[in-house]
């Protein structure tokens, strides 16, 4: 097994890839910016350097100080995470010239699934079904709407080489779309550095469903389970849970060997997520996340599989350990992301000290988290606090654990949005399992949200109060304390 593995990440998914490689034995070594240099998963590590200013551009992008880095501390191998240079095929190319291990896909494999309109084009040949529309880019203004004519309104114009949501609109009639297109390009142009789109029948009252699988170097493949992850804000991802509510047997096993067959086809190795859409029956390819997933705790609540021990193996060269017939799902599972944004205010990010922290625990309950009091959200990265995953035998057990851990968790100092995560958990369209990716504009959410909000101002305010009562004492104590041994100098001078 390696003996030394550097994560090229932040947060608190570097402190997850570190304990893994803990319990193998397997010594860490964190880069940080300096905005980072107190951050609780660079004290974790075995060794940590900065690597550049707070901005990403200059450090956790900065693929050639992090190489060095690598390289004068002899780590064999890099995690990157998920995010910054995860599914940057550049980046797994330089780590292959350098001799390190990339934990992850080849590099070629990611550049492959990193354009949409190619991922699409390799998805029909090998037969897995994927949404009727374009296969190559659309540029033509005149033809594009012919096109869209002729796959049907609405349509979604989507960047190839998009992300995360990011360069994708909804276009409903032809008056709509050569302003569609354009904003798109420059959009993706801007975002990724590729202005190509291609146009995609949409697809109405769809679920997004994402399979988990795992594949070694040796031509073993398989799907570990189902997520369920149509809770969106902007198509980014806030609630996931596993197994989907709508799932059976015999639908998971159908994803799952689309899912097997996407890897095989494009020759993939390591852990990855299959993403599909899923609606009236029917699923449809989507993309492929050639990394690892935030939401894959809630993979392992279900399965008792450590997907990062096993992308550490795989990667070290060594075979699965088990088959496709020894996966067995347990119980149900959800994920609360929990972020440090304004709810009320569009979901604004909300950087700060953290003055009070308190996260949820008791049976079921984990929280992958890299913060902690007097800790300070910074503007330059993502938001992400923690992730608040939650088990229990049943869904309706598990929404109930979720919404005892949602009471739990306190955080003072910024705003989060776990009054947001109480609101879904009461909602009965949630309970029933009846999601949507447009959950919450067709649910009213947001008003609900208002209610937590107001609910829970008394008991944050109190809290606020005390935690403020104590700084003074603390003060006032240190003043008298220093009082104290000041004059005992003067005494004994």
């Amino acid at each position: 097994m390696f003996k030394k593995v550097l994560i090229a990440n932040r947060g608190e998914i570097a402190i997850r890839v570190m304990r893994a490689c803990r319990e193998l034995g397997i010594s860490t070594v964190a880069v940080c910016s300096e905005a980072d240099k107190n951050a609780l998963f660079a004290k974790y590590a075995d060794e940590a350097y900065l690597i550049g200013p707070a901005p990403s551009s200059q450090s956790y992008l900065n693929m050639e100080a992090i190489l060095a880095v690598a390289k004068n501390t002899g780590a064999e191998a890099i995690h990157p995470g998920y995010g910054f240079l995860s599914e940057n095929p550049v980046f797994a190319k330089r780590c292959e010239e350098e001799g390190i291990v990339f934990i992850g896909p080849p590099s070629h494999v990611i550049a492959e699934m990193g354009s949409k309109i190619r991922a699409r084009n390799l998805m029909v040949k090998a037969g897995v079904p994927v949404v009727p529309g374009t296969k190559d880019a659309v540029e033509d203004p005149v033809e594009a709407v012919k096109i869209a004519e002729e796959i049907g309104y609405p349509v979604l114009i989507k960047a190839s080489a998009g992300g995360g949501g990011i360069g994708m609109k909804v276009v409903n009639s032809s008056d709509e779309f050569a302003t569609a297109l354009s904003s798109t390009r420059q959009m993706a142009g801007s975002a990724f550095g590729d202005s190509s789109v291609f146009i995609e029948k949409y697809v109405e009252e769809p679920r997004h469903i994402e399979i988990q699988i795992l594949a070694d170097g040796y031509g073993n493949t398989i799907y570990l389970s189902d997520r369920e992850c149509s809770i969106q804000r902007r198509h980014q991802k806030l609630i996931e849970e596993a197994p989907s509510p709508i799932m059976t047997p015999e639908l998971r096993a159908k994803m799952g060997e689309a899912a097997v067959r996407v890897a095989k086809t494009i020759g993939y190795v390591n852990a990855g997520t299959v993403e599909f859409l899923y609606s009236k029956g029917n699923f449809y390819f989507l993309e492929v996340n050639t990394r690892l997933q935030v939401e894959h705790g809630i993979t392992e609540m279900v399965t008792g599989i450590d997907i990062v021990r096993e992308q550490l193996r795989i990667a070290w060269g060594k075979k699965l350990e088990f088959k496709q017939e020894d996966i067995v799902i347990d119980g149900h599972s959800i994920e609360c992301r929990i972020n440090a944004e304004d709810p009320l205010n569009d979901f604004a990010p909300s950087p700060g000290k953290i003055r009070g922290y308190r996260s949820a625990g008791g049976p079921g309950v984990r929280v992958d988290s890299g913060v902690h009091t007097g800790y300070t959200i910074s503007p330059y990265y993502d938001s992400m606090i923690s992730k608040l995953c939650v088990w229990a035998k049943t869904r309706d057990a598990a929404i109930a654990r979720m919404e005892r851990a949602l009471y739990e968790y306190v955080v003072v100092g910024v705003k989060t949005n776990i009054p947001f995560h109480k609101a879904v958990m009461r909602n009965p369209v949630f309970r029933r399992g009846d999601l949507t990716t447009a959950f919450i504009e067709d649910n009213n959410i947001m008003e609900a949200v208002e209610e937590v909000v107001k609910a829970d101002a008394e008991k944050g305010a109190t809290l606020a109060s005390a935690l403020e009562a104590k700084d003074k004492k603390v003060a006032a104590i240190t003043a008298a304390v220093h009082a104290y041994v000041s004059m005992a100098q003067k005494t004994q001078r």
